[in-house]
């Protein structure tokens, strides 16, 4: 695309150094990745600037440079407000406005946008549909999966994945939407079609600082699905009538609303509930019809994720029979209640909690389910929010008959500092504090017997662990594996 037509999209401020309109190959925002033709984005990061590197993207080949000052180089710089904006906009109309061939389903809340994205994905898919996902696992193209550095990538990554879904035929993508994405603008461009919303509790309060800021930057995902009432295109928001975030987003919408819930009425309900060990079952109310099912997932926290995903289907018009036959297949999504077995006499459980109200529930979870004792190994990360660490700590002493306290990604933090935080909310109570991570879970499945639960929480999916400026391999399960291949041994 030449570069005066790409422009025509941005409102910016007269160009410094005269260009011949080259063709643009590419948008990039890291220097690194520029060739010859490529537009270089100039991003300001936590960490970097991306003006400091305009010089080397014009020595790589770059065409032209958006940035937001005047710059150092002897090619096109073309000034804007905000260059994150800028990118937005770009990116969107160099890959052709690839959302609005898509039904785009975005998923927002502190807690279930992993487990429901894959829910509604698999109940899609069982309806026919060719889908796409974008989320904190990986990125999904069909039966193709690709890594992902964030929950939500940056606005180019977005919208160059939603171009290859185009290509790839691709009808319906199904996407997490953190809350620092909707903040940054990383998903202005996105043509959502139906905006669903999880949960709200504490999380991010080292970039949000309050609850209502962080409340805010959710609610701009259902803000941001437009005014307009398309009978062809409708916009639909899905939103969970128990959580009290609701009536905001309500508010600050003007799409037409289906809500679910548990305890308050809703259009989508599951009533008559039973928990067990092997499963849950209950009676699914909805405006197309009601029926018992039984899902293999455990938990009422997994009934909240199912019913979310139950009404974003109604929302978009599938088959009721479609829904409820891919909600009674539904398998578990890697590092969400994961059951680790290995023919060891008590249940042992991987999970992502990593926030009080997620911790809370799967810990109710796990107590339910047991005769002896609940062991729990938790910890919290570095550099982050540090106000809910004391209060993850008191959630595992209050809940847990073995609290032990442990590493979570200390990045460049001391982890004794972080377990000292933690300590802080318990003083004065029972519990362990064994900083390295293996360690912590070679102790709980060593002194765990038969009637007694291992939890371990807050990584669930993850197969690293970063301490310092290193990041090295490390996996929940596959640790706790180990753990249990031992204790069979002695």
């Amino acid at each position: 695309m030449k570069l005066t037509k790409l422009l025509t999209y941005l409102m910016a401020e007269p160009v410094q150094n005269d260009f011949h309109d080259p063709d643009i190959t590419s948008i990039e925002m890291d220097s690194r990745e520029v060739r010859k033709g490529s537009l270089f984005v100039c991003i300001k990061g936590y960490t970097v600037d991306g003006h400091d590197f305009a010089q080397k993207a014009a020595e790589n080949g770059a065409a032209a440079i958006v940035a937001e000052k005047e710059l150092d180089v002897d090619i096109p710089v073309i000034i804007v407000r905000r260059s994150q904006r800028a990118l937005s906009v770009l990116s969107d109309a160099f890959y052709g406005q690839p959302t609005k061939k898509l039904q785009l389903i975005g998923i927002t809340g502190t807690n279930g946008k992993t487990s429901t994205t894959h829910m509604v994905d698999e109940i899609f898919k069982k309806a026919g549909r060719q889908t796409g996902l974008i989320g904190t696992m990986y990125i999904k193209i069909g039966d193709e999966t690709f890594p992902v550095k964030n929950t939500t990538p940056e606005s180019v990554t977005l919208q160059k994945t939603f171009k290859k879904m185009n290509d790839e035929h691709v009808d319906t993508a199904i996407m997490e939407v953190s809350s620092h994405a909707l903040s940054l603008g990383r998903v202005h461009g996105c043509d959502y079609d139906i905006a669903v919303f999880t949960n709200l509790t504490q999380d991010h309060l080292d970039y949000h600082k309050t609850m209502e800021d962080y409340r805010q930057a959710k609610s701009l995902l259902f803000s941001q699905l437009g005014g307009s009432f398309n009978h062809e295109k409708p916009k639909r928001a899905v939103l969970n009538a128990d959580d009290k975030a609701s009536a905001y987003f309500e508010r600050v919408t003007a799409a037409h609303i289906l809500t679910y819930g548990i305890e308050n009425d809703a259009d989508v309900m599951a009533k008559q509930i039973e928990i067990s060990a092997q499963g849950t079952s209950f009676e699914l109310v909805t405006p197309k019809g009601t029926k018992q099912i039984t899902v293999s997932l455990v938990g009422r926290f997994n009934v909240y994720n199912v019913l979310a995903a139950a009404a974003t289907a109604i929302a978009a018009g599938l088959p009721f029979d479609t829904i409820t036959s891919a909600l009674e297949e539904l398998q578990g999504v890697r590092g969400r209640f994961e059951l680790v077995n290995h023919n060891q006499p008590f249940p042992v459980v991987v999970d992502y909690a990593h926030t009080p109200d997620s911790l809370e529930n799967v810990l109710n979870t796990c107590k339910d389910m047991t005769e002896g004792k609940l062991f729990v190994v938790v910890g919290c990360g570095g550099d982050r929010d540090k106000t809910k660490r004391p209060k993850m700590a008191e959630i595992a002493v209050r809940i847990a008959d073995e609290p032990i306290f442990t590493s979570d990604n200390p990045r460049s933090e001391d982890p004794l500092a972080i377990l000292r935080d933690m300590e802080r909310g318990v003083e004065g109570t029972y519990y362990h504090s064994i900083a390295n991570r293996e360690q912590a879970i070679f102790f709980a499945i060593a002194n765990a017997k038969k009637g007694d639960v291992v939890l371990i929480a807050g990584k669930g999916h993850e197969t690293y662990q970063q301490i310092g400026n290193e990041t090295f391999d490390f996996d929940d399960a596959e640790v706790a594996g180990r753990a249990i291949v031992e204790l069979n041994k002695k």
